[in-house]
């Protein structure tokens, strides 16, 4: 064995914020998105608990220019005098010393969410800069830090009659995979805060494009569940308080004609997205009142109905937050309350609530008891159904659908199984297999919608019923995890609209009743190449426009010589002038006379001038080019000319909008590497594209492949079934509100809502079949 010493100096001793820098997935979840995000969270969930405590009303966050992140608040401001044992202002402890703050004084914070007294020193530590302003005392207080190091001493830098906290932080690149942040994410949780706290106004911004929105429900949660549905109700929206044992419990809930559940529950503001003692509660004392309610008032031939918990709580719409003095959760990123007391205060609160407003209001509360007795029906058909399935001879236990093509190995771990859309690329995908490990089941035709079905009627799918034969595991009570018979669940279609339907039909199913399939990481979407490029022996397929776009550079530029630039160095160049053509034709699908719009992205001192200015220099530009102007119209906020083209009247239309909108912000960008290469060809960049593509393309066949189908055995299994070669899309729920909510904007009952989308989004559509 190797001699290694192991004495007093193997022991490291990680000082001050260090244990965060070098173990940070261990204090805000991961170095990716979601801990991206958490460092917002964080700070904000410091402005909240003064506003919970009664000191706050305003909270303001403005994500930069730079890439920085400003919270501000109006609360009492983080102390700023010396700390009686650290001999360091109050306000430095608390940011650079981990477990410091004022959340483990009963006195100063009664309930909060931050109790583990890491989230802003965890922040400073991962910043790579971070500047705190402090309202207190008459004066404003300010520090600087680097990566949790004070750069600055705590001092006054002016004073006023104000009071509050502002934390400013740039992310260090050094910690984090991603550093942009994305804003539907933020919006969503803090829309999230303003319903839990309808007393708050919390003011969002993003300087990225001039996005403005403020958060505040007088409603509160009630509001928050019917903003939730997103189908017929089938009762109101109602919302309870109270408060027991210093433990406030706050619930809101409604019935929609929807089969399934939609629960979120929060501790002390923090979303609890496993749940734990207090959605046990709530879950315990909703059934009780609702069989308690259809034992005294069901119909003499319903009282035998055996009612069980998910009959009851399908269609069911509801918010549970509570705000518990010192919660005990499992681990930093507070995932779910493991506090036991808690439980019985809110199942007792929830029992009895509903119970006097069902005596209250009965007949929302009959509308809810038919509800969970409608329930109770289809699962007792869909048991029946399952039972019929066995005594089938064609499905009975045991036998596997006549369809599949199975596989030869019994290890589900290695064992895959290919859903193929039709027969005849499951034809090619059975040949084409490895028969070791590949299992193939074509299916025929679209699935059956689930979204818009109970399980009685899913199982009189042959499509569906040979999916859950082949997989083993079962389906709703019967459901085992265990007997799944294949680890990897791959779905492949065509790369056409019918394809993605199918695939969107697949994932409703999976999502919605095999949910935990989805869960555990096993389905997967094939990607087969969109293109094959062919030039004398050559053969090559690319995956999609972007790698052809790449391939086509790589190829076009052979034999092709310009002086002084290096084949690589030209490569990448001209990679950069490709992106830079695709978004411009994104531009152009949303504005017109887009080389005027292209004059000002290369011209970017015209966007600095004033309205009139602008509007002469664009005048001028159009008269150069030959334009016929017919009229135009320039104020203090837009410019608008009217031009005789050869297709016709256009409108030039320049105005913030225009500036504000990220396709413009990104052409800006990349026309600014652009020039940063200082590559003078004599002639237009995208013309010299246009050339290397036009020499990869002379004498060489492009197919771009609609079906699996158009590929024999040898093609199917080289390009999309061969583990060293293809390319699998794994799917994954990062957010199960936001993943139910798309399945049912787009699969579910109401048309208006999806006719709104596909008008917001019809700009957006690159291939469309007709």
């Amino acid at each position: 064995m190797p001699d290694k010493q192991y004495d007093a100096g193997n022991i490291k001793v990680l000082k001050g914020l260090e244990a965060v820098r070098k173990r940070p997935g261990m204090y805000i979840g991961d170095t990716n998105i979601g801990g991206l995000h958490h460092m917002i969270y964080e700070v904000v969930d410091n402005s909240i608990d003064e506003a919970m405590a009664g000191y706050c009303d305003t909270i303001d966050i403005e994500l930069t220019r730079e890439g920085s992140c400003i919270v501000s608040d109006n609360g009492r401001g983080i102390p700023v005098d010396m700390h009686p044992t650290e001999n360091l202002p109050a306000a430095t402890v608390v940011l650079t010393v981990l477990h410091a703050g004022g959340k483990f004084d009963k006195d100063t914070y009664k309930v909060s969410g931050g109790l583990h007294g890491v989230g802003v020193s965890v922040v400073n530590a991962l910043s790579k800069k971070l500047v705190v302003t402090i309202k207190r005392d008459g004066n404003v207080h300010r520090q600087e830090f680097s990566r949790g190091v004070p750069t600055t001493d705590l001092g006054i830098v002016k004073t006023t009659n104000r009071t509050g906290t502002s934390v400013e932080f740039w992310v260090d690149d050094e910690i984090f995979e991603v550093t942009e942040f994305d804003r539907g994410i933020l919006a969503k949780r803090f829309k999230e805060l303003a319903y839990l706290n309808p007393k708050i106004t919390i003011n969002f911004k993003d300087q990225r494009d001039g996005f403005s929105e403020s958060y505040h429900f007088e409603g509160g949660l009630e509001s928050f569940v019917t903003d939730m549905n997103k189908s017929n109700p089938v009762s109101k929206s109602v919302s309870f308080s109270g408060a027991d044992e210093d433990v406030v419990v706050d619930f809101a809930l409604m019935y929609n004609e929807t089969y399934s559940e939609n629960l979120l529950s929060f501790v002390n503001n923090i979303k609890t997205p496993d749940g734990g003692t207090h959605e046990a509660g709530f879950r315990a004392g909703l059934t009780r009142v609702i069989t308690n309610y259809i034992s005294a008032n069901a119909a003499a031939r319903e009282k035998d109905t055996k009612i069980t918990g998910d009959d009851i709580r399908e269609g069911l719409i509801a918010v549970v937050s509570v705000k518990v003095p010192e919660p005990q959760f499992e681990g930093q990123t507070k995932g779910k309350l493991g506090s036991s007391y808690v439980k019985p205060i809110v199942q007792k609160m929830v029992f009895e609530v509903l119970s006097k407003y069902f005596e209250e209001n009965p007949i929302e509360a009959r509308a809810i008891m038919n509800k969970a007795l409608m329930a109770a029906r289809g699962r007792e058909a869909a048991k029946k159904a399952r039972d019929l399935t066995r005594k089938k001879d064609g499905l009975s236990v045991g036998t596997l659908p006549g369809k599949l093509a199975d596989c030869q190995t019994k290890d589900a771990t290695i064992s895959e199984l290919y859903l193929v859309e039709g027969d005849s690329a499951g034809g090619s995908a059975k040949q084409g297999r490895d028969r070791v490990f590949q299992a193939i089941l074509p299916l025929r035709g679209k699935i059956l919608n689930v979204e818009k079905s109970r399980l009685d009627k899913i199982l009189k799918s042959d499509e569906i019923k040979n999916m859950i034969t082949a997989l083993g595991c079962g389906i709703g009570e019967e459901f085992d995890a265990e007997k799944l018979r294949y680890h990897k669940i791959i779905i492949m279609t065509d790369a056409d609209v019918d394809g993605s339907h199918i695939q969107t039909l697949l994932l409703t199913f999976f999502f919605r009743f095999l949910n935990q399939v989805v869960e555990k990481g096993c389905i997967y979407l094939a990607q087969p190449p969109l293109y094959r490029y062919k030039k004398g022996k050559k053969e090559i397929y690319l995956k999609d426009d972007k790698a052809l776009n790449d391939f086509l550079i790589q190829t076009g530029i052979e034999g092709v010589d310009f002086e002084g630039i290096g084949s690589n160095d030209l490569i990448d160049f001209l990679k950069i002038v490709a992106a830079y053509r695709s978004v411009l034709k994104e531009l152009e699908k949303r504005f017109s006379l887009l080389s005027a719009i292209r004059y000002t992205i290369e011209n970017p001192d015209i966007i600095g001038k004033n309205y009139q200015q602008m509007f002469e220099i664009l005048r001028d530009y159009l008269v150069k080019q030959g334009y016929n102007i017919l009229n135009s119209y320039v104020n203090d906020e837009e410019i608008r000319i009217y031009v005789q083209t050869e297709s016709g009247l256009e409108e030039l239309h320049i105005n913030d909008n225009l500036f504000a909108n990220p396709l413009f912000e990104e052409a800006l960008h990349i026309n600014k590497k652009i020039q940063e290469r200082e590559m003078n060809f004599g002639k237009d960049v995208l013309e010299i594209l246009d050339e290397i593509e036009k020499n990869a393309k002379k004498g060489a066949y492009i197919q771009r492949y609609k079906g699996l189908g158009e590929m024999n055995p040898e093609q199917l299994w080289e390009t999309t079934m061969n583990p060293e070669n293809r390319r699998l899309l794994q799917i994954n729920i990062n957010d199960a509100q936001s993943a139910s909510d798309t399945f049912n904007l787009f699969m579910g009952d109401e048309v208006e809502p999806r006719r709104n989308y596909i008008q917001d989004h019809a700009k957006d559509v690159k291939h469309l079949d007709i």
